[in-house]
């Protein structure tokens, strides 16, 4: 499925709804031939009916039905309409010279052209020329003709009202149908990028701005449900009203329907070419939105920092640059659009039109050839209704290549590796950590992890100090199993964690980072993380055992106080307070703090200290920590440098050795005595 294109992976999940989509273009195609029947209709009523008292009337003996005509004592009736059991006595015509009406008590040939003077009217054709004698007929004479006429147009205009009603309804359900079924692809498009992005291993959110991700699930969505929308319910549509259309003109007339063919390739010649052009400049519009959401994304988030430094003005040449890209590849994509639409479809409109008046035309040349009107009228409704679709089309193609060019994007992500998300319990361990001459990098080259080789026996608390950069806060990210090590194999109760999925290893451990996360919702929410399996008793239980309900009870609507996005109304030591709650609401066997005291002034960090001593019992406890003084009673205490584990053993016995860990001690302890 990666390697199909674009197109083929969108028409696969236009599939999974189907039955909507048949059903929907089920009710086009009848809406369609309902609505099409129109100018056929229309060609009855004027060639058979307005246009069809001219011609051969047959006399008969008695006036026995409603197509009978009565004139001057004798009883006429079309010869088209007589019957079989009807005796014709004699025949006579018809027929029109100018805006005036005749009657010959003869039959006369219809093709030619015709004159009158002093009653007698001339047929000239190519062979021959004929004058036959005739009567002119005055209204009140020719109404009688024009009256069995009259049922048949009313009971046509009536079945063309009832076909256009049942054509609206159709045309709903088929608009209904089709904006539904789209609705429905980019909705499970939408919940399947999102899934995916929770199954892509963290190491890819690291160099991938969010809010370049937030553009794919959300803009570039958009742009495709633009695409399902306008291909299903106008493109498609416009298909079908064509081959409808065609399909009537072949009933008109083969030979002109077949010259309208030639349309066909050159609207799709001029889609390559759209392609062509709109392809590269889409590439370019869809990828600046993309940096554009990132830079705002980042600007929102860092505006105090942008503020405090007075940065204002390099932001805003920042986006602008972005802005101003994006606003020249626009310009070319409407410079684009500007050749095609209204344009492109009037040069092709007026080409057909000189073409069928030609073709028409000629006829008048040869003075046996006789085009009715009727023809005329639904061959020019006909073609005028065939550039409706083509303009539709042609208008649907920068929409169209735009969302081809978001699904690339939109599937790219989703070819992005990710790693099946399973759930199933497993039982809780026990804790006992090893890692077995582990070696890490995190792209593959620079390592910031050698050959490290430690154990932690379950319920002990092992404290991994060190400068910055010295590979604490790595370890703790291959416990936790957002990266894997190249080198060396993890192991928990003697499993190796690659057995497990993420999910699994995580289940029994729990986390708080430096710089704590809070979700849009309520503190308990924040502790719970909407799990059903801890309850409120629960959530307050764990939010009083770190001391968080000091601040809690002052706030207006206590646990239930609301947290808006990254907890900002709370300060860094209040948020870290909720993040070691929710740690400790799972119960873990496993408890890791990342610099999770860094952060909180002397009381707080003391008030958890004494939390701690109790929450631990029975867990396996690993903290990194700057502050020496609140490692002291770890078990064991490992010293980093440069991703080796230079030392390690209890406070006491390191303090003893005078070594790394020694020095870093004294610092601390001669920067405090300086600070009181």
């Amino acid at each position: 499925m990666k390697n199909s294109s674009t197109e083929k992976r969108l028409f696969q999940y236009a599939l999974n709804f189907k039955k909507g989509i048949l059903i929907g273009l089920a009710c086009l195609i009848v809406a369609v031939a309902l609505e099409l029947a129109g100018p056929l209709i229309a060609k009855t009523i004027i060639d058979e009916h307005i246009l069809g008292v001219e011609g051969k009337w047959s006399q008969v003996e008695e006036n026995n039905d409603s197509d009978t005509v009565s004139y001057k004592g004798g009883y006429y009736k079309r010869s088209d309409r007589l019957e079989e059991a009807e005796t014709e006595i004699d025949q006579a015509t018809v027929l029109q010279v100018g805006n005036n009406y005749f009657f010959v008590d003869e039959v006369v040939p219809m093709q030619g052209k015709r004159s009158v003077e002093d009653g007698q009217i001339t047929i000239k054709t190519s062979d021959q020329t004929s004058t036959f004698e005739s009567e002119k007929l005055s209204l009140s004479e020719m109404y009688p003709f024009f009256k069995p006429e009259q049922g048949p147009i009313i009971f046509l205009l009536g079945l063309y009202v009832v076909l256009l009603l049942i054509a609206a309804v159709f045309q709903f359900y088929e608009t209904f149908m089709l904006q539904k079924a789209s609705n429905q692809i980019v909705k499970k498009m939408r919940n399947d990028i999102f899934a995916h992005t929770q199954r892509i291993p963290t190491d890819y959110f690291v160099d991938q701005p969010a809010g370049k991700i937030v553009a794919r699930i959300t803009n570039d969505t958009e742009a495709i449900r633009d695409l399902y929308e306008r291909v299903l319910s106008i493109v498609v549509t416009s298909i079908i009203y064509m081959a409808g259309i065609f399909g009537a003109l072949f009933l008109l007339d083969v030979k002109l329907a077949a010259f309208c063919l030639v349309l066909i390739p050159l609207l799709i010649i001029w889609m390559k070419v759209y392609k062509y052009f709109g392809s590269k400049y889409n590439k370019v519009v869809r990828s600046t939105i993309s940096e554009i959401n990132g830079n705002i994304n980042e600007a929102i988030q860092g505006m105090p920092i942008i503020q405090a430094f007075s940065r204002e003005k390099k932001t805003k040449e920042d986006f602008e640059k972005l802005n101003e890209r994006h606003y020249t590849y626009q310009r070319k994509l409407v410079k684009l659009s500007a050749l095609t639409s209204y344009n492109l479809v009037t040069v092709f409109r007026n080409l057909a039109f000189v073409g069928f008046i030609w073709y028409f035309g000629s006829f008048s040349l040869n003075p046996e050839s006789v085009i009715s009107i009727g023809m005329l009228y639904a061959f020019v409704d006909y073609l005028t209704r065939l550039f409706e679709p083509m303009e539709d089309i042609v208008n649907q193609l920068p929409l169209i290549e735009q969302a081809r060019v978001a699904g690339s994007r939109v599937f790219k992500l989703m070819d992005h590796d990710g790693e099946k998300v399973v759930n199933d319990t497993i039982d809780k361990y026990r804790g006992n950590i090893e890692f077995d001459h582990v070696s890490f990098a995190y792209n593959d080259v620079d390592y910031v992890l050698h050959d490290i080789s430690l154990q932690v026996k379950s319920g002990q608390t092992a404290a991994f100090v060190g400068h910055t950069g010295s590979g604490k806060s790595s370890i703790m990210n291959l416990l936790f199993r957002f990266y894997d090590p190249q080198y060396g194999r993890i192991t928990i109760d003697g499993h190796d964690t690659k057995e497990w999925s993420r999910q699994q290893v995580r289940s029994h451990m729990g986390i708080v980072l430096q710089d704590p996360f809070m979700f849009s919702g309520t503190i308990l929410s924040n502790v719970t993380m909407g799990d059903p399996r801890i309850t409120r008793e629960e959530a307050v239980h764990a939010l009083q055992a770190v001391g968080a309900d000091r601040f809690i009870q002052k706030l207006p609507n206590g646990y239930d106080e609301q947290v808006t996005e990254g907890g900002s109304t709370f300060s860094l030591g209040e948020r870290q307070l909720i993040s070691f709650a929710r740690a400790l609401a799972f119960d873990p066997s496993i408890l890791i703090l990342d610099e999770a005291t860094a952060n909180i002034d002397t009381e707080t960090e003391a008030m958890i200290q004494r939390a701690l001593e109790v929450l631990k019992k029975g867990r396996t406890t690993l903290v990194i920590a700057h502050r020496l003084s609140t490692i002291q009673e770890a078990d064991t205490i490992f010293v980093l440098e440069s991703g080796i584990i230079k030392e390690q053993g209890n406070h006491h016995q390191l303090i003893d050795g005078k070594g790394i860990y020694y020095h870093m001690y004294q610092m601390q302890q001669g920067k405090a005595k300086r600070a009181v």
